[in-house]
This record gives C-alpha cells, sequence and structure tokens, in this order.
C-alpha cells in the first residue's frame, strides 16, 4: 500500500493515493495505532473538498481517531462540521443518522453525556420513517452506551439486546461481535459474572484469532474484572499488564482502565504501593478524559484500598475527589426518551 501510495503521489493520481492512504489508515486503526491513522486521513483529505455525504467512512474514522489519541472534542468539531454541511444541502437522513450516533460517541467520550443524549433524541426523530436495521442498530448501540455510561444498566441491556437480535438476523458477525463485548461491560457492572463470560465468548469465537487492538484490549479489560470477581488476583493482574503493553500510549482513556484493572488486582494481591500507583495513574488518566462514572469507581476502589491499609486520612481525599466525579457523572437535563 505504501508503495501504491508513492506511485499515485509521483505520477498526480490523487483519486488513487486517496484511497490508498485511506486503506492505510483503516490498517493503522485496528492496529491502534491513532495518531498514524490521523496522519494518514488528514494527509488524505488536504486537498479534497468537505464532502460529508460522500465520504462518511473516511470522517467516521478519522473521528474515532481523534477520540483514540485522547481528543474527542476534536471528533466533536468534525462530526458537528458534518451535520451543518448535511443540512445545509439537503442530505438524506441516514447519513445524517449516522453521522448524529457518531457526535453521541464523541461527546460521551468527552464527558458531556447530557449533549449526547439530546444528540440521540434527535436522531431518533430523524429515523421514525425509516426501515434500515443498520440504522436502527447504530442508535440501540448509542443509546445503550450511554446509559451504561450513566450506570443505567438495566436500559442499557436493553438497548444492546435488540441491537444483537438485529445483527443476528443480519448475519453481520462483525459487529454483532463488537456488540457482545458491549453486551459483557453491561452484564458485568450487574454482577452477572457468567452472563458477561458468555458474551465474551461469542466476541472471541466471532472475532477469530485476530482481533483488532481495541477489541483485544477491551475484552482483556473485561476478563481482567472477571478474574478478580472469581478472586484470581495473578490472573487478573496478569491481564491488566497484557492490555497495558497493548495500549500503549495510543488511547489515554483505555490506558486509564487498563491501570483501574490493574489496581484492583494488585490491591487484591496485597501488593498496596503499586495498586496505589495503578490507582493514582488510573485516576488521572480518566479524569482528563472526562471518563466521570470510570475515574469515579477508581478512586472509590483506590480508597477503599487507603482505608484497609490504615491510611484514612489520604483515604478521604481520595473519598472528596470521587463525590466530586460522581457529580459530573450524572446529567441532570436532555434526556433521552427509551
Amino acid at each position: 500500500l505504501r508503495e501504491l501510495v508513492d506511485e499515485a503521489v509521483a505520477a498526480g493520481d490523487g483519486a488513487c493515493a486517496l484511497r490508498g492512504r485511506v486503506a492505510l489508515a483503516s490498517v493503522a486503526l485496528e492496529a491502534g495505532a491513532f495518531g498514524h491513522t490521523i496522519d494518514l486521513l488528514e494527509a488524505a483529505l488536504e486537498d479534497e473538498p468537505f464532502a460529508p455525504a460522500d465520504r462518511i467512512d473516511i470522517y467516521s474514522e478519522l473521528g474515532r481517531a481523534y477520540a483514540g489519541v485522547g481528543h474527542p472534542e476534536r471528533a466533536v468539531e468534525l462530526f458537528e462540521r458534518c451535520l451543518a454541511e448535511l443540512e445545509s444541502s439537503g442530505g438524506d437522513a441516514a447519513t445524517s443518522v449516522r453521522y448524529a450516533t457518531l457526535l453521541s460517541y464523541a461527546l460521551s467520550d468527552a464527558g458531556d453525556l447530557a449533549r449526547a443524549e439530546q444528540v440521540v433524541q434527535e436522531a431518533l426523530e430523524r429515523a421514525q420513517e425509516t426501515e434500515d436495521p443498520y440504522m436502527r442498530v447504530r442508535l440501540y448501540w448509542s443509546i445503550a452506551r450511554l446509559a451504561h455510561q450513566e450506570g443505567r444498566a438495566s436500559v442499557a441491556l436493553t438497548n444492546v439486546r435488540k441491537a444483537i437480535a438485529l445483527l443476528q438476523a443480519t448475519d453481520d458477525s462483525f459487529h454483532l461481535a463488537r456488540a457482545h463485548v458491549l453486551a459483557a461491560g453491561i452484564t458485568l457492572s450487574r454482577d452477572d459474572v457468567a452472563g458477561c463470560e458468555r458474551h465474551l465468548d461469542h466476541a472471541e469465537q466471532l472475532l477469530g484469532p485476530h482481533p483488532s487492538v481495541q477489541d483485544a484490549v477491551e475484552i482483556r479489560i473485561l476478563r481482567s474484572r472477571v478474574a478478580l470477581r472469581h478472586g484470581n488476583a495473578t490472573e487478573a493482574v496478569a491481564l491488566a499488564r497484557e492490555t497495558l503493553d497493548l495500549v500503549g500510549d495510543e488511547s489515554p482513556a483505555d490506558e486509564g482502565l487498563a491501570f483501574a484493572a490493574l489496581g484492583d488486582g494488585l490491591a487484591l494481591a496485597g501488593e498496596n504501593p503499586g495498586a496505589d500507583e495503578a490507582y493514582r495513574r488510573a485516576a488521572d488518566l480518566l479524569e482528563a478524559q472526562g471518563r466521570w462514572r470510570d475515574a469515579t469507581q477508581a478512586c472509590r476502589s483506590w480508597a477503599q484500598m487507603l482505608r484497609a491499609t490504615g491510611h484514612e486520612e489520604q483515604a478521604l481525599d481520595v473519598l472528596d475527589r470521587a463525590t466530586e466525579l460522581g457529580l459530573r457523572a450524572t446529567p441532570t437535563d436532555a434526556r433521552a426518551e427509551r
């Protein structure tokens, strides 16, 4: 692909160079190389007209990469611009709904859950007259993801089950696998460890032996959490460290989640100094990424460990931080209808 891009550039074949860079970017994105993905896609689009109706796959990957490197606000800006262009040019409803769904993901990644729900509500209204199953999958998925981030597990599970049912009907194994990963996280939040393991088993079977880095990261974090629930500190720590090796510094949010899992595993193993540092890094990373609920949970687990080891004053400081983060995690308006 690199050779093809070089040849296309040398020959002045802009269309071929664009396709080659986009293909390279897709490979980089699945490998978790978000920064390289951004460089490739921005280079590919540099001399191209802004055309959200024709290039939704390109813009969606660019937005995903922006969120991956810890700049979801850039994804928000991109998708808002795409929606505005579609509205001004009279774009079709299906494309608008896709961009609205992507915008809701970016807003939730940026910690603006209230506005994310408002965007999903507007998308639901636009989608009333369509029978496109994929459009409904995207909306169910978005609602499930938002509800899960807000701690409303029942709503999240109801909607992810709807998405899974539609994906099974369309025989889309790739997105079905990712729906099972989302369902695994939701069921684990309901303390249904066996249900979580069933969803993870389905996901791994569907993804095969070579999942993308992002999928591998999410699955390992959940497997670490499952090991923790089974009281297996050694496995929980090992899986969390494997995840950190996979993530590197490409995705701060995933790095924060992996450090939180590592902190829990080390605390269970009685390795308190290591757990203290892991929790500290988890809380800092997750707070910086606007992952308020995850940061709150990390701080609560951290405080619990500090109290158990006799560091009461430090524990109180961490609990104060958890309280502040918890307030940010609870939007007070713009509830999407369920």
